[in-house]
């Protein structure tokens, strides 16, 4: 029996057995536990600094990504915007000619988009990938785990964390950090998947975000809300918003989930795609390009059932 990482209750029930790295294939088998008092899900298992800074240096796939193809993310807006569900993402909600934090920040795309809209930007990324389009582009990025003590207290505007909460081992401590380094009446921006959304609740275990052993937590409306407060934050908002892209995912995530052990063909250049994939891959892409994923991801949302959630937490004045 294990204690909830949020509301410390005992978490005793079980949402699912034998979970396995579906997407890039790291070795295990995991258990993922629902807390019966706020909704709280939690993978099970002890999970070290070191571990976690393997699992995105050694199995994510951006160890492949060339530093000639770096592109920041660009200003969108209008209906396309909407319809693709841009707003799905963090850094999308950070006003121009402030001081952000992004932790998680990926490959680099945020960190040249907020200067070039006049931020002063900081990054945190535990792949040390990050470190190549840092020293090219001159980015102020921490390679490793977010610690707090590395930065002013009261210092950020804005700290973001886009798809990231998720992977922490202690949600709680996360926060009081993000706390710590925001300045009075600053914002922390989240995003992350919504595990009681429609896509979970329909494609169960192959939902493309458990995402076993990388999703650590998966939080509900109220365990979010439990651990804002313990925090110190007050939620300003939260809404289900997701991107389009999320459902073309899903759809190849279904068709190529792999056994146990071994990466998706989809998500790793390990596994080549076989000729069924590439003719489903085909119909997959006509129905972006009609926008039908779009559609039917935009009425999710508009129903409250999309599989992701923008949080918008506030530090009191």
């Amino acid at each position: 029996m294990i204690n909830c990482k949020v509301c410390e209750c005992q978490i005793n029930e079980l949402s699912f057995n034998l979970l396995f790295d579906d997407r890039y294939g790291y070795p295990g088998l995991f258990k993922l536990f629902k807390c019966k008092n706020c909704g709280h899900r939690e993978l099970e298992g002890k999970f070290t600094a070191e571990m976690l800074l393997t699992l995105y240096s050694e199995y994510y796939p951006r160890s492949a990504a060339r530093l000639e193809d770096y592109k920041p993310y660009k200003k969108v807006s209008g209906f396309y915007g909407w319809l693709d569900g841009i707003y799905s993402m963090s850094f999308r909600w950070v006003p121009e000619n402030v001081i952000v934090l992004d932790i998680g920040c990926g490959f680099g795309e945020t960190l040249g988009y907020h200067s070039e809209r006049g931020c002063v930007v900081y990054g945190v990324e535990a792949d040390k990938n990050i470190q190549r389009v840092a020293e090219k582009f001159g980015f102020n990025v921490h390679v490793g785990l977010f610690d707090p003590n590395i930065y002013k207290p009261d210092f950020f505007d804005y700290v973001t964390m886009d798809q990231v909460i998720e992977h922490v081992t202690d949600p709680v401590i996360t926060l009081r950090g993000i706390y710590k380094v925001l300045k009075p009446g600053g914002y922390a921006v989240l995003s992350l998947p919504n595990p009681s959304g429609w896509g979970a609740r329909l494609f169960g275990k192959r939902w493309v975000s458990w995402h076993v052993p990388y999703h650590l937590q998966h939080f509900s409306i109220a365990s979010m809300s439990i651990a804002a407060e313990k925090a110190g934050f007050t939620i300003e908002k939260y809404k289900t918003i997701t991107n389009a892209l999320w459902l073309y995912y899903q759809w190849m995530h279904c068709i190529t989930f792999p056994e146990e052990g071994k990466p998706s063909a989809f998500w790793s250049s390990k596994t080549k795609l076989s000729s069924y994939h590439f003719v489903f891959m085909r119909i997959n892409n006509l129905m972006h390009k009609s926008k039908i994923n779009h559609l039917i991801t935009r009425v999710f949302d508009a129903l409250k059932l999309g599989d992701n959630y923008i949080f918008i937490l506030r530090k009191p004045k």
